[in-house]
């Protein structure tokens, strides 16, 4: 079916000769051939004006053009909620890069939550099962890295090996990076410090982070919105509503005076 049909009885039709032609007429009104833009589904917009004429079942050349001029207004409206979609994941997209502001910010009273290395995009993402899981797995880092800083307060002998198997794979291979490049020496007080400096900081903001997700979500959400963005496409479909509404009467006005 061909956008901007326009049914073609124009007199009060009864219900069966209204359902003979509700689907002919392959005559273009002056509003719909505008309303379709070429990358837009045209049956789509056709199947809704139909739908449109079918309800109302307009008599005459007028209500027909406040039918197609209700199903324009309908379809603009659904342009504004595409438009303001695509302006929240401009936002989004924009937050996304800056967990070491956007993070601390969902929780301020909670101190230690810096937002390092997060990957703000894979948490949002992340199924409840999944964070369940992340947060088991910050829990037993941390709980591997505070035995290790506690062999190594303790001392005794091979305490710096002894520490250092007691930390996980990840954690250890970062370690070995750390002497390999010299940050720190291959000692206990090397280790104790990099412990100290580094690693127990970070598992205790990972474990804080994911104890926060709804509030980091939360947080995300709100910040990537940018609804003063968003103001120009909410006064537009105010205006849309007004209009609809506007049109909507007039039509029914004119379905009134004809019954009488």
């Amino acid at each position: 079916m061909e956008v901007g049909e326009v049914v073609d009885a124009m007199h009060a039709p009864t219900d069966s000769g209204y359902q003979a032609v509700r689907y002919n007429a392959v005559k273009h009104g002056v509003l719909s051939r505008s309303t379709v833009l070429p990358h837009e589904d045209t049956a789509e917009f056709a199947q809704l004006l139909t739908e449109l004429f079918e309800e109302h079942r307009p008599a005459g050349a007028t209500e027909a053009h406040l039918v197609e001029e209700l199903a324009g207004i309908i379809w603009r409206k659904r342009r504004v909620l595409l438009a303001e979609g695509a302006r929240i994941n401009e936002g989004l997209k924009s937050v996304l890069s800056s967990p070491k502001t956007l993070v601390p910010a969902a929780a301020p009273l909670e101190t230690g939550l810096s937002g390092a290395h997060m990957d703000l995009a894979c948490l949002l993402n992340a199924t409840a099962e999944r964070i369940v899981e992340l947060k088991h797995e910050a829990e037993v880092d941390l709980a591997a890295t505070r035995k290790a800083a506690a062999i190594l307060a303790k001392g005794g002998p091979n305490a710096y090996e002894r520490a250092r198997r007691a930390l996980l794979p990840g954690s250890r291979d970062w370690w070995d990076v750390q002497v390999s490049e010299e940050e720190y020496p291959g000692t206990v007080e090397g280790l104790a410090e990099f412990i100290s400096e580094s690693l127990q900081p970070l598992c205790v903001g990972m474990v804080q982070q994911v104890r926060h997700v709804a509030a980091i979500k939360a947080q995300t959400l709100g910040a990537g919105l940018q609804a003063h963005r968003l103001e120009n496409l909410n006064r537009y479909e105010t205006h849309l509503d007004r209009k609809f509404e506007r049109t909507l009467a007039m039509l029914l006005k004119l379905k009134e005076l004809r019954g009488a």
